[in-house]
């Protein structure tokens, strides 16, 4: 990757490709003759960023594994028209019931063409996988979900694609113009990859090797090349502008160049990500990005001017870890760690995902455990994503598709998720575990879920609020106060199997002052009043005892 290569392509972005910009040639470069493309876009010329509203801010999203969700005409795989067939119990789009789940956003994982199961090897970026349904129907279940108040974001896979994309076939031959998209080398050059594992494959055609950091199916593609970024705004805008979708979730963004040993977080990987968001929020101001930056936070944090949003993968551990073994310390100081590098609230938390074990089985079955995991990252800052099938307890641990396993609807063969044979088999449990049963208990894990999503939704404080820890002479307590401009919410939950006594709660500053009514909004008892000093202070006021594993959400008012 030579330095001439570097500068050039510094400037083709900071002109975002205005006509002729390539690093090696001013030819402009052709797609291969299969694959699928719309008409050539505009001189792609970027325009100072409009002011747009943040709405994600104020929503909860709904990561679906579209293969698992729901499928609609019995072959056994899920499809969009499934998804439509379920969109009410996601969100009826009546915000006066609270029937459904009250989510306002959805993460479709890949749904672009593919030889695999989870679609994140490609083949056409300007296509939708056949075995889900036509784009007719795709854009069908976009105009269902917009009736109903929901936004959708899907997949975006730019760091690789699959071997079967025609720009890979095409690559393999060292005289095509495509052979520059991706890295070769004729000899292995033996540098590990990012986790010092094999990154270079031999291909069987030329003999040559190729890089791809995650599995020889997954060659990466080479961002030193202009006309690589040129394709990825092309494929970004015709999702934003043709189809319309609401945005990305943008997948493995820590490792699109290489420089040298740095394989990941390089500058000009989170350059490049400020530049795509030039890009994108010209043609859509309201479009929404978020990334996997799966690292540490300090890392993480350095995207922050790339994307929207950034998965807090710190923040994820450190709440199921102090839940795991009750530790409520743990979880409010990662929030603040959290905050300090995103004061603004403009980061995504989440518990787990479709790489990741499932909460109900790091619980091993623990009910009281994963109610209180969600009622923590459902009251606190950030943008939340469940998983589907969090809502109702599913388990799920490794290999990938046993954390991907059809969604469980009901009792009756095929777990209500389809009629013929499910492309992989339904956990076991489907039969006690599934929402059939739970939609009716007041004491089901998808009722938690209901209810805190439907407060999250009506309370301000509760989405964008300041988060503010009280001290507690009950360490195993979890106390919180929430506070967005003329609204107090306060946090109060028992994360341990053994009730609390005579607590005090105290916190030395805060916006409030005087006295206040507390109104349950979750929970059980009376509360009374409560009084703060001129600064905001409070000095162990004594709150009620807590059963195992009791929880309140109590809004402050003044009279």
């Amino acid at each position: 990757m030579d330095l001439t290569r570097k500068l050039t392509l510094s400037l083709c972005l900071l002109l975002i490709f205005a006509a002729g910009c390539n690093a090696q040639t001013t030819t402009e470069v052709t797609p291969a003759p299969t694959a699928t493309r719309p008409a050539p876009t505009p001189t792609l010329t970027p325009e100072p960023e409009p002011e747009a509203e943040a709405w994600w801010q104020d929503v909860v999203f709904y990561e679906i594994f579209v293969r698992s969700f729901k499928d609609s005409d019995g072959d056994g795989v899920g499809d969009f028209q499934g998804i439509i067939q379920q969109l009410d119990y996601l969100n009826d789009g009546n915000p006066d019931t609270h029937d459904d789940l009250g989510i306002g956003g959805i993460w479709l994982m890949p749904i672009n063409p593919s030889p695999s199961y989870h679609g994140y090897d490609v083949t056409d970026y300007y296509a939708v996988n056949p075995d889900y349904g036509t784009m007719d129907d795709f854009k069908q279940l976009l105009a269902e979900a917009e009736k109903r108040g929901i936004n959708i974001i899907i997949d975006l896979v730019i760091n690789h694609t699959s071997t079967q994309h025609p720009w890979f076939e095409a690559s393999r031959d060292p005289e095509s113009e495509y052979h520059d998209w991706y890295v070769w080398s004729e000899t292995n050059p033996q540098i590990p990859g990012p986790w010092f594992q094999n990154a270079w494959h031999r291909d069987a055609t030329n003999g040559l090797y190729y890089y791809g950091i995650f599995w020889g199916g997954m060659p990466d593609l080479n961002y030193d090349n202009p006309a690589v970024t040129e394709e990825i705004l092309n494929i970004s805008k015709f999702w934003l502008e043709e189809v319309g979708v609401d945005g990305f979730r943008v997948d493995a963004a820590r490792y699109l160049y290489a420089d040298g040993v740095a394989q990941q977080d390089t500058k000009e990987t989170i350059q490049w990500f400020e530049d795509w968001r030039d890009f994108y929020k010209p043609i859509n101001p309201e479009a929404f990005t978020v990334g996997e930056v799966w690292t540490d936070l300090q890392v993480t944090a350095r995207y922050g001017d790339g994307m929207d949003s950034l998965f807090m993968f710190d923040l994820a551990e450190d709440i199921k870890g102090g839940i795991f073994a009750p530790d409520p310390s743990r979880i409010i100081k990662s929030y603040l760690d959290t905050l300090s590098y995103f004061p603004d609230g403009h980061f995504s938390t989440f518990l787990s995902n479709h790489d990741q074990q499932r909460v109900m089985s790091l619980y091993t079955g623990d009910l009281q455990k994963a109610k209180s995991a969600a009622y923590i990252y459902l009251t606190g800052p950030g943008v939340p994503f469940i998983y589907y099938g969090e809502e109702i307890g599913m388990l799920g641990n490794k290999p990938d598709e046993l954390l991907r396993t059809p969604m469980q609807w009901s009792g009756e063969p095929g777990a209500g998720f389809t009629s013929g044979t499910p492309w992989q088999p339904q956990n076991d449990d489907y039969q006690e575990v599934n929402v059939a049963l739970q939609d009716g208990d007041p004491d089901s894990l998808l009722t938690q879920y209901r209810t805190l999503v439907h407060l999250r939704n009506g309370h301000p404080a509760l989405r964008t609020g300041a988060y503010l820890p009280f001290t507690s002479t009950c360490r195993q307590l979890y106390p919180v106060l929430r506070v967005e401009e003329n609204q107090a919410i306060i946090l109060l939950a028992n994360l341990t199997r053994r009730p609390m006594e005579d607590c005090t709660i105290s916190i030395e500053e805060s916006p409030l002052s005087g006295q206040y009514a507390l109104q349950v909004l979750l929970g059980e008892g009376e509360f009374g009043e409560i009084t703060f000093g001129e600064n905001g202070s409070l000095t162990a006021y004594q709150i009620p005892d807590l059963e195992p594993w009791e929880q309140f959400i109590l809004i402050a008012n003044q009279p």
